[in-house]
């Protein structure tokens, strides 16, 4: 028996949280029924789940994709208010998959797409502080005193923000560009902060989520991580072989 957000989060719905909000809406049956209990277990050999009518079964292929977002594209479908989302941009992909996070919508850069809910699971815990990078761009230099702030943790929205590291990379009339390293992803994180030393962010762009990197992707494209890509993914996260997975890629239940 595997709990059932579990199991929608090995088939590739979504990752193990979204999988928890589905249920929590009632969007899934197990055996005809709505299920929205959160302790739920079900047999994989035995029970049929559904979800919007579909059959849920777990996907023949695990698939890996690094997109480049542009601003203006929205990662969620269900609050997209008419923008286009970012799997418009997946064209070509035919197995069902999701974006892993989220980005704002005038943020651009690194995202990463995929079918595996237990790695995107874990890629977003917060237990594995999985180091991201961002170029941010400001109008002006952040004095010392405010960048020690930045680097210590600042509060925003009642919360002190974990360690940062924070260094200038570029300086030119218009514009000050910051390269800054976060082991935690709140919402809008990087905008609140370095508006709270009087600094707004007038650009911000992902160039990397733990090993993997945006490098020379156009903007609007997309690649597959390649096979040692995944396997740092998976290492650093503790899934060098998935956890309720053989090696023969059957679940296992116990």
């Amino acid at each position: 028996m595997i709990r059932l957000q579990k199991y929608l989060a090995w088939c590739g719905i979504a990752s193990r949280r979204k999988c928890e909000e589905l249920i929590l809406k009632g969007k899934i049956l197990v055996n005809g029924r709505i299920v929205t209990e959160m302790g739920t277990r079900i047999d994989p050999d035995k029970d049929q789940v559904r979800m919007d009518g579909n059959p849920v079964i777990p996907p023949k292929r695990f698939v890996y994709f690094a997109l480049n977002k542009p601003q203006g594209v929205v990662v969620t479908a269900s609050d997209s208010h008419g923008l286009p989302i970012a799997l418009d941009l997946m064209q070509g992909v035919k197995e069902r998959i999701f974006t892993i996070g989220r980005l704002d919508l005038e943020t651009e850069g690194l995202l990463l797409l995929t079918n595996d809910g237990e790695l995107a699971n874990r890629i977003m815990h917060p237990s594995f502080h999985l180091e991201k990078e961002y170029v941010v761009t400001v109008f002006k230099p952040v004095n010392e005193h405010n960048l020690r702030w930045l680097r210590k943790g600042i509060m925003v929205d009642g919360k002190v923000t974990r360690p940062a590291e924070i260094q200038m990379i570029e300086m030119k009339h218009r514009f000050v560009r910051y390269k800054v390293l976060l082991r935690e992803g709140r919402k809008r994180q990087i905008r609140l902060m370095f508006k709270a030393v009087g600094h707004p962010v007038t650009a911000l762009k992902r160039v990397a989520i733990g090993p993997i990197r945006l490098g020379k992707l156009p903007l609007g494209q997309y690649r597959p991580l390649s096979h040692k890509e995944i396997l740092m993914l998976k290492s650093l996260t503790g899934l060098t072989h998935p956890k309720g997975v053989s090696r023969t890629g059957k679940m296992q239940t116990k």
